[in-house]
């Protein structure tokens, strides 16, 4: 079944004048512009195609990726204002995005401003809009993720804490800025980490993995650096965040951890002017 507002795999039915028209099961039949044919393509392929309603209110087919589809959140750009209808995103198509008025929560928005918004169909007009009533579309469920899941991560904005993010398009959780190397931007996009899950359903982030796991993995990156140093560096407690990032990409908390490990197992001797190999 062919759904409207995502990506889809389709097969050319026939070909006319305008392009291709795909079997798009109970929606019908489907126009592809013969702009947009992939070079090949022919009668009796399967195309993956996105479903959209264009300015004419009919619906067609692109080989365009938009920047999100139904049922994901994204971090998109203002590219239009109307007073009486909403906002005009770019989501990557050739039909701008509306945010109505009535799902708009920041005041004040002027074109080019970046907005988190979730990717949603109109109940009655099945066009493609925005909302940025985010809370209302993440998932009700309590998250039941694995403390050092792989997970995606979209930064949503900032806190005295850190950086809140949405995790797989379905819950929210935090990065605490103590874990960081440096600031994060809203809108951008990570693969992180899922460090704990507490008794609240809340979700504490992380972008390195957890536990011994994540130590065992870093110190085995100093020790490559270390061996690829001579056997010593000029990293300790006191470098910045920054150097310790640079370094070794991880955090500087990671590092200690790492060094820590490598101490105890008496792998490394640490000193005031850095760390060496035993």
């Amino acid at each position: 079944m062919a759904h409207i507002g995502k990506r889809n795999t389709l097969t050319v039915l026939r070909s006319a004048p305008p392009g291709y028209y795909l079997d798009a099961g109970t929606l019908g039949e489907v126009l592809l512009p013969g702009s947009l044919i992939p070079p090949g393509a022919k009668v009796g392929d399967a195309l993956e195609v996105f479903l959209y309603r264009d300015s004419e209110d009919r619906l067609v087919a692109t080989t365009e990726l938009p920047y999100a589809q139904v049922g994901e959140f994204a971090c998109l750009r203002v590219v239009g204002l109307s007073p009486r209808i909403g906002v005009f995103l770019d989501i990557g198509l050739a039909k701008d995005l509306l945010l109505p008025m009535r799902e708009l929560k920041t005041e004040g928005v002027r074109t080019g401003d970046w907005l988190i918004v979730f990717v949603t169909l109109d109940e009655r007009t099945q066009r493609l809009m925005a909302s940025e009533r985010l809370q209302r579309h993440l998932s009700p469920d309590r998250p039941t993720y694995a403390e050092g899941q792989a997970v995606k991560l979209l930064v949503t904005g900032e806190t005295p804490l850190g950086y809140k993010a949405i995790v797989e398009n379905a819950h929210v959780g935090l990065l605490y800025r103590s874990d960081l190397a440096g600031p994060l931007g809203k809108g951008e996009r990570f693969d992180g980490f899922v460090r704990t899950v507490r008794e609240d359903g809340k979700l504490d982030l992380a972008l390195d993995q957890a536990g011994h796991t994540r130590i065992d993995t870093n110190a085995e990156r100093v020790m490559t650096a270390l061996t690829k140093a001579g056997g010593r560096l000029p990293f300790h407690d006191d470098s910045s965040p920054e150097e310790i990032r640079e370094a070794f990409g991880m955090s500087k908390k990671a590092f200690k951890q790492a060094i820590g490990s490598l101490f105890k197992a008496r792998r490394i001797v640490i000193t005031q002017h850095g760390i060496r190999v035993v």
